[in-house]
């Protein structure tokens, strides 16, 4: 017998949201986590809201939705408080019941500044490597380090002298430009969209984007990361930043190693990781008939060729954050904005690949 299409509604519904998810759905293992490290955070969000005035959205609430915005590539906030409202699982894992109403997309913009001050996406991804089940997961030896470059939200056409001088832009939404003969660099130039932002190529024959840097500290266990920040884009950011990542796990009784690419392989950030206790696993950069700074001392053990196999993991959470999470070119502008967004992404992408590591463990 065929079914009836009439559209029959009811005066009262009866909907449990937990029943509505099925028992093995990977979310239920994440949120579970995300719970607990939201109460663990619970006594660092009093210190960031005053305790008078009218109650704010939770800051639980935000920081689950813009998880799921990482999870499922989701554009915009405006796009995500959209699908908040009619997607059951969605409220399923923010924490709002069918009949809850779904807060306005500028609720984000209000309180990003707050959760800025309070460096709430570095607190929130230690919180998450601290947990007692993740942090069996995690190595405490041996590391690897990379860098990968975030696009800005500003165009070319932004970058302009900063004493005021050339040709004023043509009126219009997108007025034409000429570069041709023009020497632009970041020392004469700014973009007036986003200052923050560095004109920068990744290698020779690429164009120059204005981007910023986006560095990773990875585990070499599971392939966790395990640190994660933002810089301007430079030559010497990523050896920078690498031994800002590493710095904390150094100097232990028990020497550890840090894996990196080509771009790692100088006299000076060799020598530095050594002075800190830290065995450099960095891949032999000889092109041009450069001398090495990894010699034998390093090459001969076996551990060595370990790391550089599995260094090249890290690239799975960069290819991630930027298909997935939505980083291939940033939603905000500002260094500290873009730091924040690309250190909670790290912790999205740990938070994806935990249940199957759980399962097994």
């Amino acid at each position: 017998m065929r079914g009836s299409d009439a559209v029959v509604g009811s005066l009262f519904s009866y909907v449990d949201l937990e029943q509505r998810v099925r028992a093995d759905h990977p979310l239920r293992v994440i949120r579970g986590i995300v719970n607990a490290v939201l109460s663990d955070l619970s006594a660092k969000f009093d210190t960031l809201y005053s305790p008078f005035g009218r109650e704010s959205i939770p800051p639980e609430r935000l920081l689950r939705a813009l998880l799921l915005q990482a999870f499922y590539s989701i554009r915009s906030e405006r796009q995500l408080v959209e699908r908040i409202e009619f997607d059951l699982l969605f409220r399923w894992f923010v924490g709002l019941g069918v009949d809850d109403p779904v807060w306005d997309a500028t609720t984000f913009t209000k309180n990003r500044d707050r959760l800025l001050a309070g460096d709430m996406a570095v607190q929130f991804l230690a919180t998450v490597l601290a947990q007692p089940k993740v942090k069996a997961l995690l190595s405490t030896e041996h590391f690897s380090v990379d860098g990968t470059l975030l696009e800005a939200w500003a165009s070319t056409k932004s970058f302009r002298p900063k004493d005021g001088s050339g040709p004023p832009p043509d009126a219009g939404r997108n007025g034409e430009q000429d570069f041709h003969g023009q020497k632009r660099s970041n020392d004469t130039h700014a973009s007036t969209t986003d200052p923050d932002a560095r004109l920068y190529r990744k290698g020779r024959g690429k164009e120059a984007k204005l981007s910023f840097m986006g560095h990773a500290l990875m585990e070499n266990r599971n392939g966790l990361i395990v640190g994660a920040v933002a810089t301007r884009a430079s030559g010497h950011a990523e050896r920078l930043a690498a031994l800002h990542l590493v710095e904390p796990y150094a100097d232990r009784p028990q020497r550890v190693t840090l894996g990196g690419d080509k771009g790692f392989d100088t006299q000076d950030f060799v020598a530095e990781l050594r002075e800190i206790n830290v065995t450099p696993h960095m891949a032999q950069n000889t092109s041009n008939g450069r001398p090495s700074a990894i010699d034998g001392r390093t090459t001969r053990h076996p551990g060595y060729a370990v790391s550089l196999r599995i260094r090249k993991r890290i690239e799975e959470a960069f290819g991630w954050a930027k298909t997935v999470a939505g980083l291939r070119k940033a939603r905000h502008r500002g260094l500290a904005k873009i730091d924040w967004q690309f250190t909670f992404a790290m912790a999205a992408y740990n938070l994806i690949g935990l249940p199957k590591l759980l399962a097994v463990a």
